[in-house]
C-alpha cells in the first residue's frame, strides 16, 4: 500500500504549488462563502486535516465547532461533510436533481474495477437502468414479498448450522446472507460447506470494503499515482488492485455464466437473472446491464445484512434482559409450537424495535457514499462548488443526542410510543443514505435482518461465555472500513428448550 511515507514531500509540494497556480490563475469570483471548516494550510490546504481512521468520529469534533455542514479542500477537491439528517435531506433528497453524481474512485472503482457496479455509477442513463431493473425485484416491501418463503427457508437452515457449530456464528452469518442473495439473483442453491460462490462473494465484499476505506490508499488523494508500474518501490496497491479485480470480474461473470447456460439448457430456476434476460436477443449493452444489475443486487443487500445480524448476536449477549423482553413477547404472540414467520411481523413491536436499534447502534456503512455535485449550489447562504464531494456523517446522525435521547444507550424502547411520547427517528430512515443513491437493497436487508432475528430469539438463548470462572463481557469495537463489521466476539448459544430444539431440527422447506 502506497502510503503518505512512499511519496516525498517534494512530490507533495510540487503538486501543491501547481494547484494553488492553477486555482489563481482559473478561480472565479465565489457568490457566497464556503460552508465552515478547519482552516487549512497555505498550498495544501486540509490534506494534513483529512482522517485517517474513524473519519467518522474526526467529522463529529469538527461539527462541534463549525455547525452541520462543514468544508475542507484536498488538493483542490472540495469535501462537503454533512453532520445532521436535516442538512442531509434538504440537500440530498431535495436537491437530489443535482447532488446524485458519484466521484471517480482512483483505487476501488479504477483500479479494482467496482466503477461498473451501481453504487460507483455516475448518474445517468444507464444508473437509471440497473435502478430500474433492481426496483421491480426488490424495489418495495410488495416486491420483496416474493421472497419470503426464501428468506424464511435459508434462515430455517441458519439455525441448524448454528446448533451444530456455534462457535462459527459469524461464518453461518455470511453463509445465510450469501445464500439468500444468490437464490434470489441467480437462483443458485448453495451448498452447505464450502461453496464456490459464498467463498468468491465475501472476498470481493472484503475487497470493496478495504478498497473504499477514506484515507487508505495514497492514490485516492495523488490519482497520479495509479500510472506508477506494480514493480515501482511503494506501488503495492497496485498488486492489491490487480488481486481484488481478479476476484471481481470471477464473482461477476461467473454465476451470470451459470444462469445463462442453465437457460440454454432449460434447466434455469426462476431468478432475478433470468427473468431479466427471459425471451430477449439482449445487445452487449443490455447483457452488461443485467450482468452487473445482478452483482449490485448482491452488493446491494448482503454486507448490510451481515453486519446487522452478527451486531444482533453481539448486542444480545451484551444485554440479556432485553433478549429476555423480546423473547416474552415472541413467546405470546407465536407460541412454543412453530418459528415466526413474516405473517408476526406486524405483531411483534418490541423485536421490530429491537432490529432498529441495532441498525442504529452498529452503523453499516459510517459515513455514507460520497455523492458528488454537478452544479454550483449555494445553500443556506454557503457556496457548494461542481464537482464537490459530499459525506453523509451517518454514524454521528444515528448517535446524534438533538435526534436520539441518550444515544450511546441501547435501548430498543425508544422506537416505542411509550408514556405519550412519540418514538424517536426511524435509523432505517438515515443508514441506507439519501436521495437517489439510497440502498437499493434496503427493504431486502430489512427484511433479512427481521426474520433472523424474530427466528433465532424464538429458539436460542444468547449469553456471555465463562471462561477460568470468569464471564466474558464482549466488547463493541466496529471494525474499520467503509462497511462496520463488529469485530469477532465469543458467546454461547444454547436452545431454549426441549421444544425449541425441536423446532431448530425441523426440515427447512
Amino acid at each position: 500500500m502506497l502510503t503518505l511515507n512512499d511519496v516525498t514531500w517534494l512530490d507533495v509540494f510540487l503538486v501543491c504549488v501547481g494547484v494553488y497556480l492553477a486555482k489563481q490563475v482559473f478561480t472565479k469570483k465565489n457568490p457566497a462563502p464556503y460552508p465552515p471548516g478547519p482552516a487549512g494550510w497555505p498550498l495544501i490546504d486540509n490534506i494534513l486535516d483529512m482522517p485517517r481512521i474513524k473519519p467518522c468520529l474526526t467529522f463529529a469534533q469538527w461539527g462541534e465547532k463549525h455547525g452541520d455542514v462543514m468544508h475542507v479542500q484536498v488538493l483542490g477537491q472540495h469535501i462537503i461533510v454533512l453532520n445532521s439528517v436535516k442538512t442531509a435531506m434538504e440537500m440530498l433528497d431535495k436537491k437530489s436533481a443535482v447532488y446524485s453524481d458519484r466521484p471517480v474512485f482512483p483505487m476501488g472503482g479504477e483500479l479494482v474495477g467496482f466503477k461498473d457496479a451501481l453504487p460507483f455509477l455516475s448518474y445517468g442513463d444507464r444508473f437509471r437502468r440497473y435502478r430500474k431493473n433492481l426496483h421491480r425485484a426488490i424495489g418495495n416491501r410488495a416486491a420483496v414479498d416474493e421472497y419470503k418463503q426464501i428468506e424464511e427457508s435459508e434462515t430455517r437452515r441458519f439455525l441448524k448450522r448454528v446448533l451444530a457449530k456455534p462457535d462459527q456464528l459469524q461464518e453461518h452469518v455470511r453463509h445465510t446472507a450469501g445464500a439468500i442473495i444468490l437464490r434470489i439473483s441467480y437462483g443458485y442453491q448453495v451448498k452447505e460447506n464450502n461453496d464456490p460462490f459464498i467463498d468468491l462473494a465475501n472476498r470481493a465484499m472484503d475487497g470493496i470494503s478495504q478498497a473504499t476505506t477514506p484515507g487508505a490508499f495514497m492514490v485516492d488523494i495523488l490519482p497520479l499515482l495509479a500510472y506508477v508500474p506494480a514493480w515501482f518501490p511503494g506501488a503495492g496497491f497496485r498488486r492489491m488492485a490487480r488481486e481484488w479485480r481478479e476476484i471481481l470480474e470471477e464473482m461477476v461473470s461467473a454465476p451470470y455464466k451459470l444462469v445463462k447456460d442453465q437457460m440454454a439448457a432449460g434447466i434455469a430456476p426462476m431468478s432475478f437473472t433470468s427473468n431479466l434476460l427471459e425471451g430477449r436477443d439482449v445487445s452487449a449493452e443490455e447483457d452488461h446491464i443485467v450482468k452487473w444489475s445482478a452483482f449490485s443486487l448482491y452488493g446491494g443487500g448482503a454486507d448490510t445484512t451481515v453486519s446487522a445480524i452478527y451486531s444482533l448476536f453481539l448486542a444480545m449477549t451484551t444485554f440479556p434482559d432485553l433478549q429476555k423482553k423480546a423473547q416474552a413477547e415472541i413467546d405470546a404472540v407465536v407460541g412454543p409450537d412453530r418459528l415466526p414467520s413474516f405473517a408476526d411481523r406486524d405483531s411483534l413491536p418490541y423485536t421490530e424495535a429491537l432490529v432498529k436499534e441495532v441498525l442504529r447502534w452498529n452503523v453499516v456503512s459510517p459515513t455514507g457514499f460520497p455523492h458528488r455535485v454537478t452544479e454550483d449550489d449555494v445553500h443556506d447562504g454557503y457556496y457548494i462548488p461542481k464537482g464537490s464531494m459530499v459525506l453523509s456523517n451517518i454514524w454521528f446522525m444515528l448517535n446524534d443526542q438533538r435526534t436520539y435521547a441518550k444515544p450511546s444507550q441501547f435501548n430498543p424502547e425508544r422506537f416505542l410510543a411509550n408514556d405519550g411520547k412519540e418514538p424517536e427517528i426511524d435509523p432505517r430512515t438515515i443508514c441506507f443514505g439519501f436521495g437517489r443513491r439510497i440502498c437499493p437493497g434496503l427493504h431486502l436487508a430489512d427484511a433479512s435482518i427481521w426474520i433472523s432475528a424474530a427466528m433465532s430469539l424464538a429458539v436460542f438463548d444468547i449469553s456471555k461465555i465463562v471462561e477460568n470462572g470468569v464471564e466474558i463481557t464482549p466488547e463493541f469495537e466496529p471494525s474499520l472500513g467503509s462497511t462496520s463489521h463488529p469485530k469477532p466476539f465469543k458467546c454461547s448459544i444454547k436452545p431454549r428448550s426441549a421444544t425449541a430444539l425441536g423446532l431448530i431440527q425441523q426440515d427447512a422447506n
